[in-house]
């Protein structure tokens, strides 16, 4: 089978590998149909990754036709269209018996530390396993992963029907956070220097747009909210200052969400947290989110169609990572196609 494997950072290759046999009873073999391209497999291939280790199969969106599944897998049979969690806990440490297990004191994540599914045939345990209806297409099964990410993040940003949320930022995990909100009932307003971008936020029922290179985001958000700011902020640019202006744009005990990976230091003081008892949160991957995400795509609820833009063969990744350097401002979900 052919696997595409980041060897070390900026190179790519695809390989020839053997197509993997069910070892445990648990496990699950997938015939891989589609894929998502998602900004950290882009870092794993650029070397930003502060987790990755290589050498490396990435992929962590996809999609497939169960093939074959051990003698104790019960829930999953040859022929169901599946989609996978890629978060992989141990279910007994502290943090996991907390109901933690997306920041699991061993976690590893598949396509990051775990070989991905950017590839013909991919083995997991039966729990990351997750069924969808044949109805779905496959490349809305393959993208349902984001999509639980941005449930993880309103999940815990507390966003309550008729809450004001201010998403920072606009790119494509942005868009889907916004559909979740929306989801929920809550007024979302969203920010981006690129107009572009802002102009889908409105096609994706943002109730307010905000350019920040052209007018102040903190202002305009107080201006919109009665001098009281939103009750829940996400960082979803995690760039320079942004962590600081959706605080600042936040009412007291409200929350700030931060979604950055990077270990640059964050332009905020503490005094912009204390003084107005802000609560900042952290947001990692998903924490037991796949079903509610199915069951929202399942009943029509959500759109993922909506940010898909491009459609590649799996064997075109180098193109795709191309497309996606080139014209960032037109791009959003590039879906492969095994």
């Amino acid at each position: 089978m052919k696997a595409i494997r980041v060897k070390v950072p900026n190179e790519i290759s695809i390989d020839e590998d053997p197509i993997p046999k069910i070892d445990e009873g648990n496990e699950v073999l997938i015939k891989v149909k589609t894929a998502g391209i998602c900004g950290s497999d882009i870092s794993i291939f650029k070397g930003t990754s502060p987790v990755a280790i290589y050498p490396r199969v990435i992929g962590h969106e996809f999609a497939g036709e169960v093939t074959a599944i051990g003698k104790d897998v019960k829930n999953i049979a040859v022929g169901d269209h599946v989609t996978v969690n890629p978060v992989h806990n141990c279910e007994v440490c502290p943090i996991c018996r907390k109901g933690r297990g997306n920041v699991c004191a061993s976690l590893k994540v598949t396509g990051v530390h775990l070989d991905g599914g950017y590839r013909e045939y991919v083995k997991v345990p039966e729990k990351n396993v997750f069924k969808v209806s044949k109805d779905i297409p496959w490349d809305i099964a393959a993208i349902i992963e984001p999509y639980t990410v941005a449930a993880q993040v309103v999940g815990r940003g507390g966003v309550e029907k008729g809450d004001t949320v201010l998403i920072y930022g606009s790119g494509q995990i942005a868009l889907t956070i916004l559909q979740v909100c929306n989801i929920i009932g809550a007024k979302c307003i969203m920010t981006d220097i690129v107009d572009n971008r802002l102009v889908k936020a409105k096609e994706f029922g943002a109730a307010h747009v905000i350019n920040s290179q052209k007018e102040d985001a903190v202002k305009k958000v107080l201006e919109l909210t009665d001098g009281i700011g939103a009750d829940v902020s996400i960082d979803a640019a995690c760039v320079g200052i942004s962590l600081k202006e959706s605080a600042l744009a936040t009412r007291p005990a409200g929350v700030v969400v931060t979604m950055g990976f990077h270990d640059n230091t964050a332009q905020i003081t503490e005094f912009i947290i204390t003084s107005r008892e802000l609560d900042v949160r952290g947001t990692r991957l998903n924490n037991n989110k796949f079903s509610q995400v199915i069951e929202w795509v399942e009943n029509n609820q959500l759109e993922p169609s909506k940010i898909i833009t491009h459609h590649f063969k799996f064997t075109d990744i180098e193109k795709a990572f191309e497309q996606l350097k080139n014209d960032p401002e037109n791009t959003m979900k590039i879906v492969l196609e095994f």
